[in-house]
């Protein structure tokens, strides 16, 4: 049974050989996830520092699963922080180990993601995957809706181009507005 929970900013430093390791596997099968092979401990324990320092600035909602102790698997929402988005959010990073696949993680992690998000005042999320991975047979499963394809977006891995599919979901209180500011124009 996974316990699936919010990690504030030093939860995401103490659990960085967890969290190393997920994308580390992830990096090793071939998902694109933003590194290149050969993928180093450094590269992974920099790209988590990086969302400590996030998360602890407020710029980015961080959860995690886990299971017998160990986390298994992570997910984050960058929180927009242009001012005329501030109902919007960037679902980033949805990684479980492949020694926990197929057990309802990703759905777990996305739908709390999403619990939070709203919690934060957002009603709209995006997120880009590759096109054809597993990752992308799981967001329209969730409610998530198919935008378009760009070509050649990233790469993979070990160097082949990669295309990648654009989604949104909208959640929480669709539809209300800020009100807008009045200039003195």
């Amino acid at each position: 049974m996974a316990t699936i929970r919010m990690l504030n900013s030093e939860e995401t430093l103490s659990a960085l050989p967890d969290l190393c390791d997920i994308l580390s596997d992830c990096v090793n099968g071939g998902a694109s996830v933003g590194f290149m092979l050969p993928f180093t401990d450094r590269e992974a324990t920099a790209f988590w520092q990086k969302v400590a320092k996030s998360v602890g600035n407020g710029d980015t909602i961080h959860v995690a699963a886990e299971m017998d102790g160990k986390i298994v698997g992570t997910v984050q929402v960058g929180l927009a922080d242009k001012p005329n988005q501030p109902h919007r959010g960037d679902l980033m990073k949805l990684l479980v180990h492949r020694r926990a696949r197929g057990l309802g993680l990703s759905r777990k992690l996305t739908e709390r993601a999403e619990a939070e998000a709203v919690a934060k005042g957002r009603t709209l999320l995006v997120l880009d995957t590759a096109t054809g991975s597993e990752a992308e047979a799981i967001y329209p499963r969730l409610g998530w809706q198919h935008v378009g394809i760009i070509p050649d977006y990233a790469l993979f891995p070990d160097g082949r181009y990669c295309d990648t599919t654009i989604f949104y979901k909208r959640i929480g209180q669709v539809g209300s507005q800020l009100p807008l500011q009045k200039t003195d124009d």
